[in-house]
Protein backbone atom coordinates (compact mmCIF):
# COMPACT_ATOMS: atom_id res chain seq x y z
CA UNK A 1 0.00 0.00 0.00
CA UNK A 2 1.49 3.27 -0.63
CA UNK A 3 1.19 6.67 1.05
CA UNK A 4 -0.80 8.01 -0.84
CA UNK A 5 -3.93 5.28 0.17
CA UNK A 6 -6.01 6.03 2.64
CA UNK A 7 -5.11 2.51 5.71
CA UNK A 8 -8.31 0.46 6.65
CA UNK A 9 -10.35 2.65 9.56
CA UNK A 10 -9.17 1.31 12.29
CA UNK A 11 -12.41 0.22 13.95
CA UNK A 12 -12.76 -2.16 10.98
CA UNK A 13 -9.29 -3.40 11.89
CA UNK A 14 -10.45 -4.01 15.13
CA UNK A 15 -13.86 -5.46 15.17
CA UNK A 16 -12.63 -7.59 12.42
CA UNK A 17 -9.41 -8.81 14.62
CA UNK A 18 -11.93 -9.12 17.32
CA UNK A 19 -14.19 -11.61 15.24
CA UNK A 20 -10.80 -13.00 14.40
CA UNK A 21 -9.11 -14.14 17.77
CA UNK A 22 -12.19 -16.11 18.61
CA UNK A 23 -12.06 -18.01 15.82
CA UNK A 24 -8.07 -19.24 16.72
CA UNK A 25 -7.12 -18.13 13.60
CA UNK A 26 -3.10 -18.93 12.39
CA UNK A 27 -1.41 -15.87 12.37
CA UNK A 28 -1.49 -16.85 8.06
CA UNK A 29 -5.35 -16.94 8.05
CA UNK A 30 -5.49 -13.53 10.20
CA UNK A 31 -3.03 -12.08 7.60
CA UNK A 32 -4.96 -13.43 4.93
CA UNK A 33 -7.81 -12.07 5.56
CA UNK A 34 -6.70 -8.78 7.20
CA UNK A 35 -5.68 -8.41 3.31
CA UNK A 36 -8.62 -9.57 2.00
CA UNK A 37 -10.54 -6.31 3.52
CA UNK A 38 -7.66 -4.03 2.53
CA UNK A 39 -8.31 -5.08 -0.94
CA UNK A 40 -11.78 -3.17 -0.56
CA UNK A 41 -10.62 -0.11 -0.69
CA UNK A 42 -14.07 1.99 -2.49
CA UNK A 43 -15.68 0.55 0.70
CA UNK A 44 -14.01 3.29 3.02
CA UNK A 45 -13.46 5.67 -0.28
CA UNK A 46 -17.24 5.85 -0.92
CA UNK A 47 -20.60 7.56 0.79
CA UNK A 48 -22.40 4.07 0.48
CA UNK A 49 -21.07 0.51 0.02
CA UNK A 50 -23.68 -2.77 -1.13
CA UNK A 51 -22.51 -6.17 -0.08
CA UNK A 52 -24.71 -7.89 -2.90
CA UNK A 53 -26.06 -11.52 -2.01
CA UNK A 54 -27.50 -13.64 -4.32
CA UNK A 55 -27.50 -16.99 -6.75
CA UNK A 56 -24.38 -17.55 -8.78
CA UNK A 57 -26.18 -19.92 -11.12
CA UNK A 58 -25.66 -18.82 -14.91
CA UNK A 59 -28.82 -17.25 -15.25
CA UNK A 60 -29.25 -15.12 -11.90
CA UNK A 61 -25.74 -14.30 -11.68
CA UNK A 62 -26.58 -12.54 -14.73
CA UNK A 63 -29.05 -10.10 -12.46
CA UNK A 64 -26.86 -10.17 -9.94
CA UNK A 65 -24.67 -8.72 -11.99
CA UNK A 66 -27.02 -5.96 -13.27
CA UNK A 67 -27.64 -5.12 -9.56
CA UNK A 68 -24.13 -4.44 -8.85
CA UNK A 69 -23.89 -2.33 -12.47
CA UNK A 70 -26.50 -0.58 -11.64
CA UNK A 71 -25.76 0.54 -7.99
CA UNK A 72 -21.84 1.10 -9.34
CA UNK A 73 -23.20 3.81 -11.80
CA UNK A 74 -24.15 5.63 -8.90
CA UNK A 75 -22.00 8.75 -7.58
CA UNK A 76 -20.47 8.00 -4.25
CA UNK A 77 -21.59 4.57 -4.42
CA UNK A 78 -19.30 1.13 -4.78
CA UNK A 79 -21.38 -2.46 -5.19
CA UNK A 80 -19.62 -5.54 -4.84
CA UNK A 81 -20.60 -9.78 -4.69
CA UNK A 82 -18.94 -12.40 -1.89
CA UNK A 83 -16.82 -13.66 -4.71
CA UNK A 84 -15.18 -10.60 -5.48
CA UNK A 85 -13.51 -10.55 -2.11
CA UNK A 86 -10.51 -12.80 -2.41
CA UNK A 87 -9.02 -15.07 -0.40
CA UNK A 88 -9.62 -18.67 0.70
CA UNK A 89 -11.70 -18.87 3.32
CA UNK A 90 -12.48 -22.11 5.20
CA UNK A 91 -15.24 -20.14 6.85
CA UNK A 92 -17.65 -18.06 4.63
CA UNK A 93 -20.04 -17.18 7.37
CA UNK A 94 -17.06 -15.55 9.40
CA UNK A 95 -16.14 -14.08 5.56
CA UNK A 96 -19.71 -12.79 5.17
CA UNK A 97 -19.54 -11.29 8.62
CA UNK A 98 -16.61 -9.42 8.16
CA UNK A 99 -17.52 -7.60 5.35
CA UNK A 100 -20.84 -7.12 6.45
CA UNK A 101 -19.87 -5.18 9.46
CA UNK A 102 -17.93 -2.78 7.11
CA UNK A 103 -20.85 -2.03 4.37
CA UNK A 104 -23.63 0.74 4.63
CA UNK A 105 -25.95 -2.02 2.49
CA UNK A 106 -26.88 -5.53 2.21
CA UNK A 107 -28.91 -6.59 -0.66
CA UNK A 108 -30.32 -9.93 -1.19
CA UNK A 109 -31.06 -10.89 -4.85
CA UNK A 110 -33.87 -13.57 -4.40
CA UNK A 111 -35.18 -15.54 -7.80
CA UNK A 112 -37.05 -19.06 -6.26
CA UNK A 113 -36.05 -21.37 -3.73
CA UNK A 114 -33.70 -22.12 -2.71
CA UNK A 115 -32.28 -18.61 -3.27
CA UNK A 116 -29.26 -19.65 -2.17
CA UNK A 117 -28.43 -17.42 -0.12
CA UNK A 118 -30.59 -18.94 2.60
CA UNK A 119 -27.45 -18.62 5.76
CA UNK A 120 -27.32 -15.15 4.78
CA UNK A 121 -30.86 -14.40 5.08
CA UNK A 122 -31.15 -15.97 8.36
CA UNK A 123 -28.09 -13.94 9.65
CA UNK A 124 -29.97 -10.85 8.03
CA UNK A 125 -32.85 -11.03 10.34
CA UNK A 126 -31.45 -12.88 13.11
CA UNK A 127 -29.08 -9.94 13.83
CA UNK A 128 -30.12 -6.57 14.14
CA UNK A 129 -27.25 -4.73 12.94
CA UNK A 130 -27.59 -6.83 9.92
CA UNK A 131 -31.42 -6.53 9.82
CA UNK A 132 -31.49 -2.76 9.78
CA UNK A 133 -29.08 -2.03 6.88
CA UNK A 134 -30.84 -5.31 4.88
CA UNK A 135 -32.92 -4.96 1.68
CA UNK A 136 -34.08 -8.26 -0.50
CA UNK A 137 -35.10 -7.64 -4.45
CA UNK A 138 -37.53 -10.43 -4.47
CA UNK A 139 -38.69 -12.04 -7.62
CA UNK A 140 -42.13 -12.63 -7.98
CA UNK A 141 -43.30 -15.42 -10.77
CA UNK A 142 -46.76 -15.01 -11.35
CA UNK A 143 -47.31 -19.23 -12.44
CA UNK A 144 -46.35 -20.41 -9.79
CA UNK A 145 -48.42 -20.36 -6.36
CA UNK A 146 -45.34 -20.68 -4.05
CA UNK A 147 -42.17 -20.37 -5.19
CA UNK A 148 -40.28 -19.73 -2.01
CA UNK A 149 -40.49 -21.92 1.14
CA UNK A 150 -42.19 -20.59 4.20
CA UNK A 151 -38.92 -19.90 6.08
CA UNK A 152 -38.34 -17.63 3.07
CA UNK A 153 -41.89 -16.45 3.36
CA UNK A 154 -41.30 -15.74 7.14
CA UNK A 155 -38.09 -13.18 6.09
CA UNK A 156 -39.68 -11.76 3.04
CA UNK A 157 -42.93 -10.48 5.51
CA UNK A 158 -39.91 -8.93 7.72
CA UNK A 159 -38.60 -7.19 5.14
CA UNK A 160 -41.99 -6.39 3.60
CA UNK A 161 -43.48 -5.01 7.34
CA UNK A 162 -40.03 -2.68 7.44
CA UNK A 163 -40.69 -1.23 3.51
CA UNK A 164 -37.32 -2.90 2.43
CA UNK A 165 -38.80 -5.72 0.43
CA UNK A 166 -39.13 -5.02 -3.64
CA UNK A 167 -41.13 -6.71 -5.94
CA UNK A 168 -40.18 -7.51 -9.57
CA UNK A 169 -40.60 -10.27 -12.39
CA UNK A 170 -38.47 -8.84 -15.08
CA UNK A 171 -34.86 -7.78 -15.58
CA UNK A 172 -36.39 -4.11 -16.67
CA UNK A 173 -38.23 -4.28 -13.32
CA UNK A 174 -35.05 -5.92 -11.45
CA UNK A 175 -33.62 -2.54 -13.00
CA UNK A 176 -36.35 -0.74 -11.34
CA UNK A 177 -36.46 -1.50 -7.64
CA UNK A 178 -32.68 -1.33 -7.59
CA UNK A 179 -33.25 2.28 -8.18
CA UNK A 180 -35.39 2.69 -4.89
CA UNK A 181 -32.69 1.23 -3.06
CA UNK A 182 -31.15 3.96 -0.30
Amino acid sequence: MSDEEAPVPEEVLTNAKEQLDEEELSLADNEEVLHALSELMPIYETERSYFVLGNYDREPIRRLNLVVDRLNRRTDAYAFRMVDVRGEWDNSIQKFCLVADIVTYLVGVAEKEPSDFLVEQGLLVGTTDYFSKSHVLKRECGDEDHPFGWMQDGVFELFDREGRLYRWQTEAGLVDVTEELP
